[in-house]
This record gives C-alpha cells, sequence and structure tokens, in this order.
C-alpha cells in the first residue's frame, strides 16, 4: 500500500500498533460528537481490523513524527469504481492547524492519479462546522441536503452531502 507525503504529513496505511491510536480516538466524545456513538471495543476493534486490510486508508502523522494525528481514508463504491466516498478524523489537539485540510488535498490528488477515482463524495454534520470549512476549502461542492437523516444516540441530525470532481480545483 502506499504512503502519502505532503510538505508537513506522512500518511502511512494501518498498522497493528496504531490500534491504541484508533481505540482512543474512536472513545473520544470531542471526535465522534459528529461521527456516530461510541461503540463497544469489540465492535471498535471490527472496524479497526477493516483499516487493517482495506486499501485507500490512511494514519496521519507529522512528517518526522510517529505520533498519530488522525485517521483519513477513501471508500470506493463497488457500483461505481470510479467514485469513493471520503472519512477522516483529526485528534482535538490537531484540530484546527490545517491537518485536515493538508491531508484530504492529499488524498482526494491520490485518488484521482493512483486509484483512478473521478469523483469523491464527503458526507458531513451540518453542525460540523469545522469539516464544513475543510471540505469548502479543498473544493468541495455542497450537492444535497438530507434533512434530519443522520441518527447519533437518538439526536437526528440534517446531512450535507459534498463532491469534488477530478480536475475541479
Amino acid at each position: 500500500m502506499a504512503t502519502i507525503k505532503t510538505s508537513r504529513l506522512r500518511l502511512t496505511p494501518f498498522l497493528p500498533s496504531d490500534w491504541p491510536f484508533f481505540h482512543a480516538l474512536r472513545k473520544n466524545p470531542l471526535v465522534m460528537r459528529y461521527m456516530a456513538a461510541i461503540l463497544p471495543e469489540k465492535e471498535i476493534r471490527r472496524l479497526f481490523a477493516l483499516r487493517l486490510v482495506t486499501p485507500h486508508t490512511f494514519v496521519i502523522r507529522a512528517d518526522g513524527d510517529t505520533t498519530p494525528l488522525g485517521d483519513i481514508g477513501l471508500h470506493v463504491s463497488s457500483q461505481h469504481p470510479d467514485e469513493a466516498d471520503i472519512g477522516y478524523t483529526v485528534i482535538p489537539e490537531a484540530q484546527g492547524k490545517g491537518v485536515a485540510s493538508e491531508a484530504l488535498r492529499a488524498v482526494c490528488d491520490y485518488g484521482f492519479r493512483e486509484a483512478g477515482i473521478r469523483a469523491v463524495n464527503a458526507y458531513v454534520l451540518a453542525d460540523n462546522r469545522g469539516s464544513v470549512r475543510v471540505l469548502e476549502k479543498a473544493g468541495f461542492v455542497r450537492t444535497q441536503i438530507l434533512e434530519k437523516a443522520y441518527d447519533i444516540n437518538g439526536a437526528r441530525y440534517d446531512d450535507w452531502v459534498y463532491r469534488l470532481e477530478r480536475g475541479a480545483v
């Protein structure tokens, strides 16, 4: 699997040694508040096992440092193999420092160049203003609003759909 380098970051495939980071991230209420309910450890382990074998998924690190700052990945559609959904998560200490933006641009470029993707889709809760800014700054365009379509712990949220097409930026 590929490693992606940017001016400040190194995005590497998941390794078994990334489990403590992944577990802590998925148990952090500040991180999960816009993603999903916090799952039992067994389910988090299942998700982690998938990350170990799924192509186009990466741990975000500062170049020259082994400490994980977040994760990011493309999920290529089986029905439309020229499209992918993207998801990313950054630890609270790294938020607001351009880490997500830089990683997002790098993974989209990688998807367009290396994975044959022509479009990347992203879903973000309307309340997640930081992630909305990251997507829009990277050139993603909101294409749809799914009203009260996403449930986290019994609360319904609007889900915004964004899209970036190859060559758009």
